[in-house]
Order: C-alpha cells, then sequence, then structure tokens
C-alpha cells in the first residue's frame, strides 16, 4: 500500500513539475527555436514580409511559421495558454475583444502586448468590368443584414434597397465569422448603416444584445457568400462573376487593381489618404499580440516586432505593399511597448 501511495505522490510531483514549467514557459518554450506566428488573412501578407526582412538580417535567424486562420481564429490559438506548443504572436486586423482577454486569462496567458502595425480599410470592391455601384452605410445594411431594422429581409435586388442602384441581384462575397474583417465589416458598415434608424440608435441604450442581433446579422438566404480565410479568393470571384460585390481589405484590392476597384461609400472612394484620415467608413487599426512569458524563451521575438514597425512607417517596404502607417502617436506608442516590454491591461476593451 506505502508503495503504491508513494508512486501517486511521485506523478503528482512530476505533474506539478510540467504545469509550473508550461505556465511560465520554461524549458518547454525553449525547446523551439523558431518563432511562431497565427491569425488575421489581412495582417498575413504583411507578416510574411516582415519575416522575411527578419530572418535575411542575420543569418543565424530562423525564418518565423506563419498560419493564416483568421483573427477570431489566431486569437483563440494564442489564449490557449504559454509554452512551446502555443504561438507567440497573434495577427489581428481588429483590437482584442473583452472576452478573448478575459479567456486569455484563465488559460494562464497573463502578460500580453499589444502592438498596433498600421492602418487597413475594409474595403468593398466590385469587378473593373461590372456595374458602378456607389453606396451607403444604410444601402449595405438594407441589403445585407438578415432583419434589417428588425423586420424580415425582403429585398431581392439592389434597387429594392435603393431605387437609384442597378437593378441586379443583391449577392456579395465576404469573409467568414472567424475573421476579423468580417468583424470589421458588422461594427463599421452594418452597424453605421443599422444606425441611421432613430429606433436603432435608442434600441443600443436599452437592450444592447437586441440591438447587436439586428444590426450585425448576416442574411443566410445565399444573397452572402462566406469565402474562407483567403481575400484572394474574393478578388478572384469577382473576377469571374462582375454583378457581385465583395468584402476585403483594402491592401488586397490595391493589389489587384488591374481586376477590382473600390466602391465609394458614403460618397468617399477607398483611398490611402481617406482611409488615413478616417473619412472612409471603413478605416481599421491593425494589430499584433505577444506573448511576453515566450520572448525569453523564442529567440528573436522582440527584434521581429521591432522589424514589423520599421516596415510599417512612411515610405516603409510594408508601406509599399499596402500598408498604412500609422499616425504620429499611435507609432510612438507602439514602439514604446515593443522596446519596454509593456503589458495591456485590458480595462479599455469592449
Amino acid at each position: 500500500m506505502m508503495k503504491k501511495i508513494s508512486l501517486i505522490a511521485i506523478s503528482a510531483l512530476a505533474l506539478s513539475a510540467c504545469n509550473d514549467q508550461a505556465s511560465t514557459g520554461g524549458a518547454a518554450g525553449g525547446s523551439r527555436q523558431e518563432i511562431r506566428i497565427v491569425g488575421s488573412s489581412t495582417v498575413f501578407p504583411f507578416a510574411k514580409a516582415a519575416s522575411e526582412a527578419f530572418a535575411k538580417a542575420d543569418a543565424s535567424r530562423k525564418s518565423p511559421v506563419l498560419e493564416s486562420n483568421g483573427t477570431g481564429g489566431g486569437i483563440e490559438q494564442f489564449c490557449k495558454g504559454v509554452g512551446a506548443e502555443s504561438p507567440d504572436i497573434a495577427n489581428a486586423s481588429r483590437r482584442m475583444k473583452k472576452s478573448e482577454f478575459e479567456n486569455c486569462q484563465k488559460n494562464g496567458v497573463k502578460d500580453i502586448i499589444e502592438i498596433q502595425v498600421g492602418i487597413d480599410g475594409l474595403a468593398l470592391a466590385e469587378s473593373n468590368q461590372g456595374a458602378k455601384f456607389a453606396l451607403t452605410t444604410a444601402d449595405v445594411y438594407k441589403a445585407l443584414a438578415a432583419n434589417p431594422f428588425g423586420k424580415p429581409q425582403t429585398a431581392k435586388l439592389w434597387s429594392d434597397v435603393n431605387p437609384a442602384l442597378p437593378k441586379l441581384p443583391i449577392s456579395a462575397y465576404g469573409p467568414p465569422t472567424t475573421s476579423g474583417t468580417r468583424d470589421s465589416f458588422h461594427e463599421l458598415i452594418m452597424e453605421a448603416g443599422c444606425k441611421t434608424d432613430a429606433a436603432m440608435k435608442a434600441l443600443k441604450e436599452t437592450n444592447e444584445d437586441k440591438y447587436k442581433v439586428i444590426c450585425t446579422e448576416v442574411r443566410s438566404d445565399g444573397a452572402f457568400k462566406e469565402q474562407g480565410e483567403n481575400d484572394n479568393l474574393i478578388v478572384q470571384k469577382l473576377s469571374s462573376n462582375p454583378d457581385m460585390i465583395g468584402i476585403f481589405g483594402y491592401s488586397y484590392m490595391e493589389e489587384n487593381a488591374s481586376k477590382v476597384h473600390g466602391i465609394q461609400m458614403n460618397g468617399v472612394s477607398p483611398t490611402i489618404a481617406t482611409i488615413s484620415d478616417g473619412s472612409y467608413p471603413g478605416a481599421r487599426k491593425m494589430f499584433i499580440y505577444v506573448k511576453k512569458a515566450h520572448i525569453d524563451k523564442i529567440p528573436g521575438i522582440k527584434d521581429f516586432v521591432l522589424e514589423f514597425l520599421k516596415g510599417g512607417v512612411v515610405g516603409g517596404y510594408l508601406t509599399k505593399l499596402g500598408m498604412i502607417a500609422s499616425g504620429d502617436a499611435d507609432y510612438k506608442a507602439a514602439t514604446e511597448a515593443a522596446n519596454s516590454l509593456t503589458v495591456m491591461t485590458g480595462t479599455d476593451l469592449k
């Protein structure tokens, strides 16, 4: 009996030691030499370019391993824990949500560094061969909401929404629910259109859960078609379906200007200038989230973050790929957070 108790005690001690090691990113973290990055498909091409510059700058460095699985999916992976089996960095085309931060904390991912790496635009685009749309956020909401302003969705044609629009079937390619682009679409376009109705603005104050459903739920009758975490696929779809619109990051639109162009919204076209100054409705900030517990265990994380920021300045190699540089104040805050390894408190998250 004593022998059995001793074996149980030894097993418990070993398990405790493993758990302690994993919770601090100890030897488990040190067993991996390359940086592992997950998350946003929008941020992916910029992270890839920064990874290439990071590895090229020092031959002893291993190239980071990147996975494009969407902002939501990436942050979920990031928040599962610390240690070699978990990602070091999550790319995000929106800020981390309060619920995501709390999930991180619950799973032992306590110290998270938030870095704004630049700005992107959530662009609505169409084929260069297609009808010439000019939309408002209200038009988009009325066309794509499951229950616009709380009423059944009956619109079939764009002209049903607004007589000035083409008599074409409402049809849009867009990102899945795991994507930060989808979250941005809900917040920047759908909600903006929904709040043009006074009753919806009032509902937000009295019943925010109901307001969120009415203002952000997208119709599921086939008018909105999810295309996975590949924005380039949406560009390809628009090329072969010129009467449809697509929803994706501005950088992909600019990269494929020979095939697609941005749709004017609220009288403003998506350009670097209108996204930078916030006059285009789809302007959004892009972030990376870094585990502080991994910085001393996985080589080069801090250097990679600084490389990312260096590429995102005005005239930097990332801006030449379509990223829009952060404003001076945001860039200064990001650089200070990267150098001092300042962790976020999460108190201002929504």
